[in-house]
């Protein structure tokens, strides 16, 4: 997108409530963590987003955003109510004003928001690339889903080729996110 030539790291509900009993919980905000540290020191915008439904109540501490992790001042949070972060939100005004085009895209759930996000991202005109190893979902066994490795396993198999014309899904491991010169 030569009009939008800018990449924004996309954090997506490590909320509380949501990666209480998420599999590979410390993992994977270690890798969001670290992602955040080299995204602020390359200058490179971070969105969080944050999901409300009837669990997640506005100003309730399982909505919150884990302590590990924090909104720096001027970072932009977008409130959503779909599992896509892009309806209904802000999210593409957001993304416009920052002149994003490419988005690396991290959180929770894997099965639930943050693949319907990567879709919505696509389908809109952005490149989305998912980091294998900063996502992460709950077990749903009991409910007939596969386990939660499985799901991983199998979106980051299918992301990893994801296209459209004129734009491009993909993986990459949280180690090979390239943002650019660091400047700290």
């Amino acid at each position: 997108m030569a009009d939008r030539p800018n990449t924004a790291l996309v954090v997506i509900d490590l909320q509380n409530e949501v990666v209480a009993t998420a599999y590979r919980r410390h993992e994977v905000l270690g890798a969001v963590n670290t992602l955040i540290e080299r995204a602020r020191c390359a200058h490179v915008p971070i969105v969080w987003v944050r999901h409300a439904d009837e669990d997640l109540k506005a100003g309730s501490e399982a909505r919150q955003i884990v302590s590990e992790l924090a909104p720096a001042p001027g970072e932009s949070i977008v409130e959503k109510s779909y599992r896509d972060a892009f309806e209904d939100t802000d999210l593409e005004q957001v993304l416009s004003r920052l002149s994003v085009g490419k988005l690396i895209v991290t959180g929770a759930q894997t099965d639930v928001c943050v693949r319907s996000t990567l879709h919505g991202a696509l389908v809109r005109g952005y490149d989305a690339t998912l980091v294998s190893d900063a996502h992460t979902t709950e077990d749903r066994t009991q409910k007939g889903a596969p386990s939660p490795d499985a799901v991983i396993s199998h979106t980051n198999m299918y992301w990893s080729n994801q296209r459209a014309p004129g734009r491009s899904g993909g993986i990459v491991e949280s180690k090979e996110v390239d943002f650019g010169p660091p400047s700290c």
